[in-house]
């Protein structure tokens, strides 16, 4: 997460995972909030660099991007899910 410190990745990482977990109406526990907020974030800023050149910044830029990467998330882990069973 480009310019926020380890408290804030933290932090918005799992506001991040938990918007994204009511949203794709999801059940993880705080600790897979994290993650996939945070991973969800850096998948996503590395995509939008790679394409835009750029990134959302701040803390409200990074929620957006962290919401929306961890979204994804849970869309593939959904997808790998159903079709491994």
């Amino acid at each position: 997460m480009t310019g926020l410190g380890w408290f804030a990745a933290i932090l918005i990482g799992g506001i991040a995972g938990w918007l994204a977990e009511k949203f794709m109406n999801s059940s993880m526990g705080i600790f897979m909030n994290i993650v996939v907020g945070i991973l969800g974030a850096v998948l996503l800023n590395a995509i939008l660099m790679f394409i835009v050149g750029g990134t959302l910044g701040g803390w409200l830029g990074q929620l957006i991007i962290g919401f929306i990467g961890a979204c994804f998330l849970i869309a593939i882990a959904r997808a790998f899910r159903s079709n491994s069973a």
